[in-house]
């Protein structure tokens, strides 16, 4: 287990990360993924149990999918940093060949990820598969999910919140990245989601509530209390609010920093406001 102060280091090394990742190229999602830093950290450095030993298989461990793929950096930096493949292969994030690519994919065999997520709204089908399938093996490991709140604009998602709570698939915890924004705009403008905590029990599901989604501690209870309701013939979500591009001054309170790269001057100040503390790779 971490102190407080080693996870908040390994956070902000994830921020620049993340950070250098979209500028080296250009190109990326660096608003999300940075919102995400501290959950992504408090699940592989703190809640989760798996082994870096990885298959596709995940027979006796949790496993994670990541369904709003285009985050990628952050899950980029949060695997190596686990021990998954090598720090320095950050270096490669949507290069030619790269087995980073710009949304997770299979096909290039890199540890850490069981699914491709570019499309959208697919993430929790697949999550189900497997959670059935641990129940068919005995596994008593669980199955956690990621998705964006605009991402719950895709239909298909709905159908798999359905099958999840009528069938009472209580090995699935669930978390929505709840920041309320989008590329195109603030959510309620693009296409409003109404009361998520109702709907998502309207579909015989547990719903928790996180409003401090940045902070560490909060992020961890929550998971922890998530964890203890497994088990009891309901599925579980964590509604997370949390700030699109934090630890950022100039990303945060904006849809702007989506789907946009920093230039040099940009990424100098981020970085003046995340000192390295692990190591740049």
């Amino acid at each position: 287990m971490s102190t407080t102060q080693q996870l908040q280091d390994f956070v902000t090394q994830v921020r620049r990360d993340i950070l250098r990742q979209v500028h080296q190229v250009n190109s990326g999602h660096p608003g999300g993924s940075l919102g995400c830093a501290e959950f992504f950290s408090v699940l592989y450095q703190e809640v989760m149990d798996y082994s870096t030993d990885f298959d596709m298989d995940g027979k006796n461990e949790d496993i994670f999918f990541l369904s709003n793929g285009h985050i990628s950096p952050v899950f980029y930096s949060v695997l190596a940093r686990s021990g998954f493949f090598p720090v320095e292969e950050l270096r490669t994030f949507r290069k030619i060949n790269s087995r980073l690519q710009g949304h997770p994919t299979t096909h290039e065999g890199l540890p850490g990820i069981r699914i491709a997520s570019g499309s959208l709204g697919q993430g929790l089908s697949v999550a189900i598969g497997a959670a059935l399938t641990k129940k068919q093996n005995d596994d008593e490991h669980l199955i956690y999910t990621l998705h964006g709140d605009g991402e719950l604009q895709e239909g298909q998602n709905w159908e798999a919140i359905l099958y999840a709570g009528s069938n009472g698939l209580d090995n699935i915890i669930a978390t929505i990245d709840y920041n309320k924004k989008q590329i195109d705009g603030a959510t309620d403008d693009v296409l409003p989601l109404g009361n998520l905590k109702a709907k998502f029990e309207a579909f015989d599901w547990k719903v928790l509530e996180l409003k401090e989604g940045n902070d560490l501690e909060a992020i961890k209870a929550k998971l922890e209390e998530a964890k203890n309701l497994t088990g009891q013939n309901q599925p579980i979500v964590i509604i997370m609010e949390t700030e699109m591009g934090n630890g950022v001054d100039y990303m945060m309170g904006t849809h702007a920093w989506h789907g946009k790269a920093p230039n040099d001057e940009q990424l100098e100040s981020a970085l003046a406001q995340n000192p390295e503390t692990l190591g740049d790779y």
